[in-house]
């Protein structure tokens, strides 16, 4: 029913549920209540029960309403629930006999609770403009480590601008092919949602396109997985030509999958005379844009590797050593290459505050000179489209000397980050190239520590934002690049 009290819809359901009619004809402002009201019978003159409270509260209902009967069958007793913040979780029920609500002054009593409404809502619009989202871990592989998972998908959501008011970690047998979590819990996720006032639900793995569809549905929130909220960060990094296009491909990659299933009734029918069809659908004219602009990102991106081989070359040609920086994204390895090169690259302590190769000169005693490269940050199960959008970027790594493998010591998680670089590195070919282990942000855990994991490791330990700590790692590089450069030069002669 209006306002008004107009009928908008009359339902029928069945013994489990009823469905809602599409409510998008209501305009509702931020904050407000929808201007309908959902009045309905239970069998056995049960109460209102949690799916009720969850309709109020997903839809923004005036109230919902629960007719009852008396002994006799007749109409007897109306149970109201309405969104009070004043209220146990945030709603109020009340019983009124059906003559006292059919005299009530309706329009006065809905004033009194909208009223009471926008006071509580009010000042959160004031304090806080971001989207609010709880974050779901589903730790299929890795039950045991769901806490190193949820901080991890906190830090990439907050890079995203997003306020994280909850979090649920669901340990699953198996994975629910619509659902993910399941019906059930989604449906207590929605409540969860609905109480804290997030308008985002984040899962920490990549979700198949029939299940964004359906969680999407069933929810009415945002859905979000791990892989676009990474795409979303790179997004707002990229900073040169290179890297837009490279993000844009990595995205347009992701959404061709997910642009709904293709409706064969509406194709275009081949056949000749009597055989010709109504032409594409939109779903088809969208996918065949998607295409063509990937196939043109990637012509552009190739256009640009060449631009970067030739530069490549040139620095080869001078006989400049090359020393990539490579690391778990948030390693410091933009800070690193700042303290040995005393340059300005962009440093935040924010996951992949780096996307452009940075690559800047380092001078030795003696007329030495060398190349440091700066890197993207790696993470573990980075997506194939990703990986496949910046192989580009890390081909650099090929024409490396030598790989400074950069790691965060103080991260709790530190020894699987070893593992996940690792993993990449062999996925991208590069296993062949020496490489030297640096462990970094020493000054952040007791020097014993680091000792200990330096000798177990066979690592150099630096602290990037202390000079005096990375004397060790450059007389190593002096003697990895520059003295065996020079025997193996005097091998050759004598050969």
């Amino acid at each position: 029913m209006t306002r008004q009290g107009e009928v908008y819809s009359v339902l029928v359901g069945n013994a489990f549920s009823i469905m809602l009619p599409d409510l998008s004809g209501f305009r509702m402002g931020k904050g407000n209540l929808k201007g309908a009201r959902f009045i309905h019978t239970h069998l056995k003159n049960e109460p209102i029960d949690r799916e009720d409270i969850m309709d109020l509260r997903m839809l923004r209902l005036d109230f919902v309403g629960v007719l009852k009967e008396d002994r006799r069958g007749s109409p007897g007793e109306l149970e109201v629930a309405y969104l009070d913040p004043d209220g146990d979780s945030g709603c109020t029920i009340e019983h009124f006999p059906l003559s006292k609500w059919i005299e009530m002054d309706f329009s006065s009593w809905m004033a009194e609770r909208i009223k009471a409404l926008q006071r509580t809502l009010r000042p959160t619009r004031q304090l806080s403009r971001k989207l609010r989202a709880i974050v779901v871990v589903v730790p299929l592989e890795d039950p045991w480590n769901a806490d190193a998972l949820l901080q991890e998908i906190i830090e990439l959501s907050e890079a995203c601008g997003v306020e994280v008011v909850g979090h649920v970690i669901q340990r699953v047998r198996k994975i629910h092919p619509a659902f993910l979590i399941g019906e059930g819990k989604l449906k207590e996720l929605v409540m969860v949602s609905m109480e804290r006032g997030a308008g985002c639900i984040i899962f920490n793995r990549d979700l198949s396109p029939a299940q964004l569809d359906t969680i999407s549905r069933m929810t009415e929130l945002k859905v979000l997985d791990r892989t676009l909220l990474i795409l979303d960060i790179f997004a707002r990094r990229a900073h040169s030509r290179e890297g837009k296009l490279q993000v844009e491909l990595a995205q347009l990659k992701y959404m061709l999958p997910r642009l709904g299933r293709k409706n064969t009734a509406m194709s275009r029918l081949m056949g000749g005379i009597g055989g010709r069809g109504p032409g594409e659908t939109k779903l088809e004219i969208n996918r065949r844009r998607v295409r063509d602009r990937i196939a043109s990102l990637e012509r552009e991106l190739k256009h640009l590797k060449t631009g970067r081989d030739l530069r490549r070359r040139r620095r080869k040609r001078q006989g400049l050593p090359i020393v990539s920086i490579v690391g778990y994204t948030n390693a410091g390895k933009s800070t690193l290459l700042n303290s040995l090169t005393h340059s300005h690259v962009l440093v935040e302590d924010k996951p992949f505050a780096t996307l452009d190769t940075s690559s800047r000169l380092l001078r030795f005693p003696k007329d030495r000179r060398m190349i440091i490269t700066d890197t993207v940050g790696f993470i573990r199960d980075l997506p194939e489209d990703l990986l496949g959008a910046f192989m580009s970027t890390l081909g650099e790594l090929e024409d490396a000397s030598l790989l400074l493998h950069l790691v965060d010591i103080s991260h709790p998680e530190f020894e699987r980050h070893i593992r996940a670089v690792e993993g990449i590195l062999r996925k991208i070919g590069l296993p062949s190239i020496p490489t030297l282990l640096v462990l970094n942000k020493i000054d952040r855990v007791p020097i014993e520590v680091a000792m200990k994991y330096s000798r177990m490791l066979n690592a150099i330990p630096v602290s990037a934002l202390e000079p005096e700590t990375l004397i060790p790692l450059i007389e190593r590089l002096d003697r990895e690049i520059f003295l065996k450069t020079t025997v193996s030069h005097l091998y050759q002669t004598y050969i």
